[in-house]
């Protein structure tokens, strides 16, 4: 049997256990549009540290709060920017974030705190991450940072509680769609099965990700595929404000459309594009095995997995179609 690579250096580990211990209060910001991996992870890293004497509070970053994550446990807990006051923090923490500044209004109002004013520790599995921490566990063979934070945990020989499992489970189903990705790994598998014998449930992980949705999603789903339109060998769509109004919908609501569309016959790529204050925010995936969407969105000033990644545009509806036609030349 083939031995994994693995996913840290113990000396980091236990680094990285002192330094969250030894501060006053830790801060963990998401990236912004956090997805389950994003906001799991902070909340799975409170549940293992605080009962030893840490101070870990989770930050949503954007103020958003996802609404198919409000049954991770311990979600009250999450501070939502711009809306709860932040604590006098001295040490930040961050996990899930292949970039600093990938962190919506935390960072616009001050990139002070990431650029220097505070010490960073930095957890991931982006390939794109340029390790920007003080310590760094950059792990690009992982199919999700849960998944290198519980191998973190037992590590540290700290018992994976069922509110642990919960969320570690979680992080790992919301970044491989339940065990179904190109990232998944054997160990990926091994680690869900030790999380479901510690606890965790994955028929209501899975319920909560993929199937329960409110209305207001439906409604999303059918206008953002109804305006379905294909550039090159790129499909895509977006949700704009219009939409947004229309559906009563969050942004976050429509982040499994382009998944949908990434296998879609004809195309080697698919983009959602969601329309915000400044331009765009832009989704990408792909199943095609040469194609290399985290390549392509580092084009843009963007990054993150051969096969799922992201980028933003600036601009109106002309930089969006100048965008589109750039992307669907690489793809060509």
């Amino acid at each position: 049997m083939q031995t994994a690579t693995p996913l840290f250096d113990p000396a980091q580990a236990d680094a990285l256990k002192d330094r969250l211990l030894a501060a006053d209060c830790v801060i963990v910001p998401t990236h912004q549009n956090v997805d389950a991996d994003g906001l799991a992870t902070p909340l799975a890293l409170m549940h293992a540290l605080n009962p030893l004497g840490a101070n870990i509070i989770p930050v949503i970053s954007d103020g958003r709060f996802p609404k198919a994550l409000a049954f991770l446990p311990g979600i009250d807990k999450a501070l939502r920017y711009g809306q709860d006051e932040l604590p006098n923090f001295d040490l930040i923490c961050m996990l899930d974030c292949s970039d600093k500044r990938r962190l919506g209004a935390f960072y616009e109002d001050d990139p002070s705190r990431v650029e220097g004013a505070y010490p960073i520790l930095n957890v991931d599995h982006h390939v794109t991450n340029d390790n920007y921490g003080e310590i760094n566990i950059v792990a690009p063979d992982a199919a999700a940072t849960a998944e290198i934070l519980a191998e973190i945990i037992r590590y540290w020989q700290i018992p994976v509680s069922k509110t642990i499992a919960q969320c570690l489970l979680a992080g790992v189903y919301g970044d491989t769609l339940g065990l179904r990705t190109d990232a998944t790994r054997p160990r990926t598998m091994r680690i869900a099965a030790d999380l479901v014998e510690a606890g965790a449930n994955p028929a209501q992980i899975t319920d909560e990700l993929f199937r329960f949705k409110p209305r207001s999603t439906v409604c999303l789903w059918e206008s953002a595929l109804h305006h379905v339109d294909q550039t090159g060998k790129l499909i895509w769509t977006e949700v704009n404000f219009e939409i947004l109004q229309k559906c009563g919908a969050d942004p976050s609501e429509g982040e499994g459309i382009v998944n949908f569309l990434s296998g879609t016959e004809g195309t080697r790529a698919a983009a959602m594009l969601y329309q915000n204050e400044t331009g765009y925010r832009v989704s990408m995936r792909s199943l095609s095995n040469d194609v290399d969407v985290a390549a392509i969105c580092s084009v843009f000033g963007g990054g993150g997995h051969p096969r799922a990644a992201g980028c933003t545009v600036i601009g109106g509806i002309a930089e969006r179609d100048e965008f589109l036609q750039h992307v669907a030349e690489l793809l060509a």
